[in-house]
């Protein structure tokens, strides 16, 4: 009697579990990765941008300084009769610059003019107090420009003299 004892095959389920997780975790994987490289391309553009509107500003203020000294060689009254503390703006117009008391904006930045006396002590040197110096002006030339919800201001000073005297 040989009789033939029926034999049941059982198979684990875990294959089809173990492909589910796999996905679930290349999924996973695929979606950090491309979060990653959208924040980098965003702060790649964002440094950029930035980068660029420092070199506008760094030229807007060198062209703010050569404007000034071409004001002073034309008329050295055109800077010493200007009110001190005061904003002024550059202006071209027919072929000439010219400071004038109301803004504009060149792409977006603000530059801005200031005047202030120079005291002299009696060493003829640059000092807080002392004697004005009528030859001597303190130039500062100043571009703005928003950022976000910030503005930022980048500022150059120099001594402007009367060389024609």
């Amino acid at each position: 009697m040989n009789k033939k004892l029926p034999t049941t095959n059982y198979s684990l389920l875990t294959n089809k579990g173990i492909v589910m997780v796999e996905i679930i975790v290349v999924i996973t994987v695929i979606s950090i990765s491309l979060l990653a490289l959208v924040s980098v391309s965003k702060k790649a553009v964002q440094v950029s941008r930035n980068s660029l509107n420092k070199i506008q500003a760094s030229f807007l203020l060198e062209e703010g300084v050569e404007v000034i000294k071409i004001i002073r060689d034309n008329d050295w009254d055109n800077i010493s009769n200007l009110s001190f503390n005061s904003d002024y703006y550059l202006s071209f117009s027919s072929g000439s610059w010219s400071l004038s008391s109301s803004a504009n904006l060149i792409d977006n930045f603000t530059r801005i003019i200031t005047v202030e006396n120079v005291n002299r002590d009696s060493n003829d040197d640059i000092a807080v107090s002392g004697t004005i110096d009528p030859g001597t002006k303190l130039i500062t030339v100043s571009v703005s420009w928003p950022d976000g919800n910030q503005t930022i201001n980048e500022s150059l000073q120099f001594y402007l003299l009367n060389i024609f005297e």
